[in-house]
């Protein structure tokens, strides 16, 4: 008796139905492995059995494997001896392999979406057969975790489609659609859902082969194999050197899975899998993949589930939205909103301001009909949705209002108090600012207790986190309906408290004024750019900070200046702001001149040369890794000074915020995963020698040296 994969006969063709108990996709799990490895033995032993069917009792085949015994698998991995992690990480490599030379043949009947290991299951049987369903996927996605395909995907994928075709789908964890992975030779045939475990059963019957390519006499990877083959030779040296240009060597997955590849295609099958398995050991040994399969996928997981949401609050769907502010946050807002079959009202001051805000719909729609993913009915349906007006009166029957107006407490105040006069008792209103305290705005409201801060990221359409922030007079029921909103126009949300700038707007801010702060102290601005890459950051600082514009951080910075008064701590960044903004005009992006000149004939964006004149560059420069330290660790800081203020309620809002809000470097899982993977009595220490080096602001707070001491963690629990 199996737990996870249920077991009858068609006549003499063994049917095994992945189905694991209690869950909507299948995984591979530890028991399902063992109950593989049971019927396999099964199949082979008994003599009435001519082979066996691999499929689904799901509507997927198999998302691949559970991400939470990797990062156990991981953990592990860390206290055991290198050739137990080893056999360890091989357990289902070899189990496929098992299966493949068992002697009888093992057909796929793949019924829906097969990524991860649930598509290297398939390619260890001799036959796949694929459901005619364009939408489904077949891809190796492992890279995107930090990991390699570790059960025979770099090995048996290149040896179906090629080397030089089967790299991108395992560096870039590309989908293949059916069609495509019949033309890949992926799989031998496309056929009707219905059919596709009657079809794989007739191939056994009409005596389908037991023994795969590879371990056929003769057998030739397509495309050529061999080191010294030119085809191969170009192929990967065209590879190194994108990988190299793409990740910035800041990844180790794709340097590893590439490495496979290349050993592994020649030499034979048995060899190329323990090749691709020391490859995996090395890469589970490293904290990168455990900190990423965290933050990336168990904790945005959680946060996708409103780990945080008031459980005494019934959940209820957002029919109705209002938006006040039709500029691109608002008119982003609202087409999210309509996209996930909200009525909106997109209100501005003039219906002119209105019409513009609806036409930013119009274009993201259009593009979605030109490229197919839309059809004309859906995306009209969508703009219906959305009606552009000045009259509040429309607010009326709404569930929930968000503000999206100019960053102006006079503003914003009287936009409240407009809207409050129209709002049903029980609606919530929300507030879009990105650095105001939501306590103080709130003060505008005559129901504090339904005032919230709901924070997008530009562009709105694409950015997936929303930052959900409480004030001191926020109540449940607006933090339960705003973490309702968010999930249903699927994003992921985080929730921090109040204070000035809340979390990511102010964590982020470290990451583009260190930069400032070192171009004044004389530090190349081409070094300090490609620092902030190959530290992971996925723009550099002055790149990101021209898009925000050099504009909006002199305002900001004049406004903290006067909230804070005496408490005001003055950073190296200051003057330079106002310099760049006051006196040489260059205010970002928007302007086409800032950090960088943007041509107006179309050619590419280049730092502007005249930063070498206006801050000469010193005769002594700082190491790359000197300037990558500076850039991380001071964003790190001002994490941990939020977690100690009790602006954030938790290590994982801290991590999942940083990634998906300002990019901090993904293969670190975050600040925090970051700061633990150093270990904290040696990240205190890096930062007081920073701090008598560069200034106050590396100061390791209270808490970080309190947690040290005692030897504490952030994820310790």
């Amino acid at each position: 008796m199996t737990e996870t994969i249920k077991y009858t006969v068609d006549g003499d063709v063994a049917i095994l139905s992945l189905d694991l108990p209690g869950r909507s996709m299948n995984m591979i799990t530890e028991q399902m492995m063992r109950d593989l490895d049971s019927l396999i033995d099964r199949v082979s032993t008994d003599p009435a059995i001519k082979g066996a069917i691999l499929t689904s009792a799901k509507p997927a085949f198999m998302a691949g494997a559970d991400l939470t015994m990797l990062a156990a698998m991981s953990k592990k991995a860390q206290t055991t001896p290198v050739e137990d992690a080893l056999e360890h990480c091989m357990t289902l490599s070899k189990l496929l392999r098992k299966m493949e030379t068992c002697g009888k043949p093992f057909a796929a009947a793949i019924n829906g979406l097969a990524m991860g290991g649930g598509l290297e299951i398939t390619l260890a049987c001799h036959y796949r057969v694929v459901a005619d369903d364009p939408k489904l996927q077949l891809a190796l996605p492992e890279v995107k975790v930090g990991l390699l395909p570790g059960a025979g995907g770099t090995q048996r994928l290149p040896r179906l489609m090629g080397v030089q075709a089967a790299l991108p789908y395992l560096l870039q964890g590309r989908s293949m659609s059916p069609q495509e992975a019949l033309g890949f030779g992926v799989v031998h045939k496309i056929a009707p859902l219905a059919d596709v475990v009657n079809t794989a059963i007739l191939w056994i019957r009409e005596g389908g082969s037991p023994v795969q390519p590879w371990d056929q006499k003769g057998f030739k990877v397509p495309g050529g194999s061999g080191a010294m083959t030119p085809k191969i030779v170009q192929t990967f040296m065209a590879a190194e050197a994108m990988l190299r240009r793409e990740t910035k060597d800041v990844y180790p997955a794709p340097q590893a899975i590439l490495a496979a590849v290349y050993e592994g295609h020649q030499v034979p099958i048995d060899a190329a899998l323990r090749i691709e398995g020391r490859y995996l050991t090395s890469i589970i040994l490293r904290p990168e993949a455990a900190n990423m399969i965290r933050t990336l996928f168990v904790n945005k997981g959680e946060a996708d589930k409103l780990i945080r949401r008031p459980a005494n609050v019934e959940k209820k769907k957002i029919a109705k939205l209002g938006v006040l502010g039709a500029g691109m946050m608002g008119a982003g807002i609202a087409y999210v909103s309509a996209q996930a079959g909200m009525e909106v009202v997109l209100i501005d001051m003039s219906q002119e301001a209105a019409d513009k805000g609806k036409a930013h719909a119009v274009d993201l729609v259009e593009k979605d009909v030109k490229r197919g993913r839309m059809t004309r009915d859906k995306a009209d349906a969508l703009l219906a949705r959305i009606t552009a007006t000045t009259d509040y009166a429309q607010l009326a029957g709404g569930d929930l209002v968000i503000e999206a107006v100019f960053e102006d407490v006079k503003i914003k105040a009287d936009v409240t108090a407009r809207a409050e006069t129209v709002m049903p008792g029980d609606s919530i209103y929300a507030s879009n600012t990105s650095t105001l305290p939501i306590t103080g705005l709130a003060e505008a409201s005559k129901r504090p207790e339904q005032f919230i801060g709901i924070h997008f990221f530009s562009p709105v359409e694409k950015m997936p986190l929303v930052e959900i922030i409480v004030g001191e007079k926020t109540g449940d029921a607006a933090l339960a309906r705003a973490l309702d909103y968010v999930q249903q126009i699927r994003k992921t949300p985080i929730v921090v408290n109040d204070s000035r700038g809340f979390y990511t707007s102010r964590c982020f801010a470290t990451y583009p004024t260190e930069a400032i702060a070192m171009l004044k102290e004389g530090v190349k601005p081409a070094l300090i750019e490609n620092a902030g890459l190959m530290a992971g950051m996925p723009v550099g600082p002055f790149a990101v900070g021209d898009e925000v514009s050099i504009e909006l951080m002199y305002k900001v910075g004049k406004a903290t200046k006067a909230a804070l008064g005496d408490a005001y701590q003055p950073h190296p960044a200051d003057a330079v702001a106002e310099y760049f903004v006051t006196k040489l005009g260059r205010i970002g992006k928007k302007a086409g001149k800032g950090f960088y000149d943007y041509p107006t004939d179309g050619s590419k964006k280049h730092l502007w040369p005249g930063l070498a004149d206006e801050f000469p560059p010193a005769a002594d420069q700082p190491s790359v890794d000197e300037v990558k330290e500076r850039l991380l660790y001071r964003q790190a800081i001002e994490v941990v000074r939020c977690y100690e203020e009790g602006v954030l309620k938790a290590p994982a809002d801290a991590d999942v915020g940083a990634i998906f809000g300002w990019g901090f470097a993904p293969q670190t899982g975050g600040p925090l995963s970051m700061i633990d993977t150093i270990g904290l009595p040696k990240f205190v220490a890096e930062c007081d020698r920073l701090a008598k080096a560069y200034g106050d602001r590396f100061t390791p707070p209270k808490l970080l040296r309190d947690m040290a001491a005692k030897g504490e963690t952030f994820y310790a629990a």
